[in-house]
């Protein structure tokens, strides 16, 4: 019974989230700030699952524009979790197909985020310079999930480097953003769902515009948000499991 009234409960939600934030939307188009409006509100139904989420950053932290921030996609569970972190001045990276979500689709693209064709290498590519573009001539940061889809309890995926390409062309740095693992959490009729942490770690310069530089840029930041994920996963209380780990890789 507890499922279904949760689930009721956060399709209304959406719905009125999304008429809001579109409506916000048409009353101040192009506000840099519509994305974080309306992440804020998505990201507080993750109470209504039962869910605690623990927001870090380090000390002295300061929201600078503008930055690419990386972050692990576990589940569809993130968008009610993670979202509550979305920077001030930042827009997300997120595949077409979104647009046709009902309600959600149409509030994210309203909301300025860029929707990424990745079937069609050459629109995505362009798509990586368009969003430099924009983060220069707007002082905008984006948001990206370099594993380029959920995991579902497969660790850590391997990084595709387009987001740190987008970081060499705009010139700014890259801020991982690490999720303790979330796989196999929720339980639609357990009312206490436990506790997520989200933590930012420190920018990563990237200096070189080599392939060969940037691929090694990739994979040492996969090496140290995998490193934090299972430190911040064991101290929420779900760690991964050995094959997680061995997944993960």
């Amino acid at each position: 019974m507890l499922a279904v009234v949760r689930i009721i409960l956060v399709t209304i939600l959406i719905f009125v989230i999304s008429l809001f934030s579109i409506t916000l939307c048409m009353v101040r188009p192009k506000n840099k700030n519509n994305a974080h409006v309306t992440a804020i509100f998505m990201g507080k139904l993750g109470k209504i699952f039962g869910i605690e989420v623990e927001i870090r950053k380090p000390k002295g932290y300061k929201e600078e524009c503008p930055v690419v921030y990386v972050a692990n996609h576990q589940n569809s569970y993130d968008i009610f979790t993670i979202s509550a972190c979305l920077p001030k001045r930042t827009v997300t990276i997120g595949k077409k197909s979104l647009r046709w979500i009902p309600f959600f689709g149409q509030m994210y693209w309203f909301t300025g985020n860029i929707l990424i064709d990745r079937a069609n290498r050459s629109k995505a590519h362009n798509t990586i310079s368009t969003a430099a573009q924009k983060m220069r001539d707007k002082n905008l940061s984006v948001w990206l999930f370099p594993e380029g889809t959920r995991s579902y309890g497969r660790g850590l995926l391997p990084f595709k480097t387009g987001a740190f390409h987008t970081a060499k062309q705009a010139g700014v740095p890259i801020v991982p953003i690490c999720v303790s693992n979330s796989h196999d959490m929720v339980k639609l009729n357990r009312w206490n769902n436990g506790k997520m942490i989200v933590e930012f770690l420190d920018p990563i310069e990237i200096e070189d515009d080599s392939n060969t530089s940037i691929r090694h840029i990739a994979n040492s930041t996969h090496e140290l948000m995998l490193a934090k994920i299972n430190e911040i996963s064991d101290e929420a209380g779900n760690p991964f499991t050995v094959s997680d780990s061995k997944k993960a890789g």
